[in-house]
């Protein structure tokens, strides 16, 4: 297998399984050294929990960077997930050109808006910093919303494909290289991640599950990292992550206590199994 060095770029929710308490157990069990960067630190993740602590590291970021680029430190990709400010935005555009190894690869979740909606600490200001972002970079996962958000689309519950065909020549036109839409849907027991690359496009179906599940996008965007970064295509990349989460979620859809979240960790051999 392959060893890269990748660096994950969000906040810890240290209880609540996303963010970087899913990204580094499973980018480091598909055979990758795991840096990270923690954007802030929270108690808990925001969706369910009341009275959570945050604590926002935004200002430690240009010092722990400086120190890296001193000690000539360099990474074969750079992943970000949830990013909390337009300043931040700017940090992570500086590490991808002077935090880069020779076959650098950037991944850009542009995790910030989901059912037609943007997240509630974000707003247009947000939504034209991760425009700039997105446009250097390699790779993009966003949702059918946040597509919609980064190329003026209009947001559709209900679509055909010459919609999603519309979105996907989007989003690339915005310059990212190849573009994970995820979320595609056109059956009502089926749904599934679009990945569009060099003008061409591929789709890879898969159940859908009803219960929506917090952090499996993390899951998803992780998981998929680890394997394009372990040489598989896009599209292979894309269909292992989403049956990794699909069953992760079904690991997890009968306890009724662990709603916070999936149960990924019992689910690793999987994922592994489909590196090997």
């Amino acid at each position: 297998m392959s060893y890269k060095k990748i660096l994950t770029v969000q906040d810890i929710s240290c209880v609540g399984q996303c963010s970087l308490t899913v990204a580094l157990p499973i980018l480091s069990a598909t055979g990758h050294e795991t840096c990270i960067l923690p954007s802030a630190v929270l108690s808990t993740h925001t969706a369910g929990f009341t009275g959570f602590t945050v604590r926002d590291l935004t200002e430690d970021m240009p010092g722990i960077c400086a120190h890296w680029q001193k000690e000539k430190i360099r990474f074969d990709a750079i992943y970000t997930g949830y990013l909390g400010s337009t300043q931040q935005i700017g940090y992570v555009k500086d590490m991808l050109t002077t935090l880069n190894a020779p076959e650098f690869v950037s991944f850009i979740d542009p995790a910030m808006a989901d059912n037609g909606k943007l997240y509630p600490a974000f707003d247009n200001e947000y939504v034209d910093a991760m425009k700039t972002l997105i446009a250097v970079a390699d790779v993009i996962l966003p949702n059918i919303t946040e597509a919609c958000f980064l190329t003026g689309a209009e947001y559709r519950e209900s679509y055909d494909e010459a919609y999603i065909d519309d979105l996907l020549k989007r989003l690339a036109a915005t310059g990212a290289k190849t573009v994970i839409l995820t979320g595609v849907s056109f059956k009502e027991d089926t749904t599934g991640v679009m990945v569009y690359e060099n003008g061409t496009k591929s789709y890879y179906e898969h159940r859908k599950i009803s219960k929506n599940s917090h952090g499996t996008g993390d899951v998803y965007a992780s998981a998929f990292v680890g394997a394009f970064m372990q040489g598989k295509s896009a599209y292979d990349a894309a269909g292992i992550a989403a049956e990794y989460t699909v069953r992760c979620i079904e690991n997890t859809i009968d306890d009724e206590t662990h709603w916070y979240g999936v149960k990924f960790e019992p689910v690793l051999p999987y994922l592994i199994g489909e590196l090997a």
